[in-house]
């Protein structure tokens, strides 16, 4: 029998009667599930099954590729990009679950290294000055080397290095290339560059990307996948390769990268 584990947005977590209707609908399919507050709680499941947006998936997606655990979503967010299912499509997800009829994507993700610390990214990492207090800095000069070689010194806001999945949130805001999620790249997209040269770079996942501060004019936040994890004003060289670990996501046999897109962003009118 599988084991399933129900993780909350933070603002439901409270709500025992929002979570109690949640179990009811369960229990007419599913008995073997637990409530997954922090990582250890992911140990030995099959499925999470995220009820929240895209933000609640990136809180935990990490820790699930690294356990193998694969997730499926329950959009009670904004647009919920990662998300397979709209609410009232709860009792389709649980028997997909329970019938083990329906496919897997699995999700590329980072692996961000620097003085000595480690972090992995479903989405991105995002590398930008500080905007207050006595670190406040205009812009932050950044060189970015592919594998040994010279891309380019950056005068920027900052920078972004996405994966696929993540080249549809912040990078695709800043300009950056939409790339489905089966290629085999990540994009390195200037946060408002003062240079009529500086593009975004699509670059293979098999390279070993270096980022090196040229400045020191006040500090720098580095921030993965939406949550700030440093912000210092004398960092070594960050290093970003891809993960060994990857995110499998449950999704239907029917999904469509590009509906979804039209759907969810409303990139292009339908």
């Amino acid at each position: 029998m599988i084991k399933v584990g129900l993780y909350f947005k933070k603002s439901y977590c409270d709500n025992r009667d929002y979570i109690n209707s949640i179990i009811a609908a369960l229990e007419k399919n599913l008995h073997d599930y637990s409530i997954v507050r922090a990582a250890e709680d992911l140990d030995g499941l099959d499925v999470l099954i995220v009820f929240g947006g895209d933000g609640t998936i990136l809180n935990i997606a990490s820790e699930c590729g690294r356990r193998g655990v694969k997730i499926i979503g329950i959009n009670y967010g904004h647009i919920g990009f990662l998300a397979e299912f709209e609410p009232e499509k709860l009792d389709t997800a649980i028997h997909m679950i329970c019938s083990g009829n329906y496919a897997l994507q699995e999700r590329s993700m980072l692996k961000i290294a620097y003085d000595d610390k480690e972090y992995l990214a479903l989405n991105d990492l995002v590398i930008q000055r500080c905007t207050s207090g006595n670190e406040f800095s205009n812009t932050i000069n950044l060189r970015a080397d592919i594998d040994g070689s010279v891309v380019d010194n950056y005068t920027a806001d900052g920078l972004i290095v996405s994966t696929p999945t993540g080249s549809t949130a912040y990078s695709l805001a800043a300009g950056g290339s939409i790339l489905t999620p089966d290629i085999n790249a990540f994009i390195m997209t200037p946060i408002c560059a003062h240079s009529l040269h500086s593009r975004p770079v699509v670059y293979s996942d098999k390279s070993t990307l270096t980022l090196t501060r040229t400045d020191k004019r006040g500090a720098i936040n580095i921030v993965v996948d939406g949550k700030s994890v440093d912000c210092a004003c004398d960092l070594g060289p960050i290093v970003v390769t891809k993960s060994d670990y990857k995110v499998s996501f449950i999704t239907s046999f029917e999904d469509n990268f590009f509906n979804k897109l039209l759907i969810k962003l409303n990139i292009w009118s339908k």
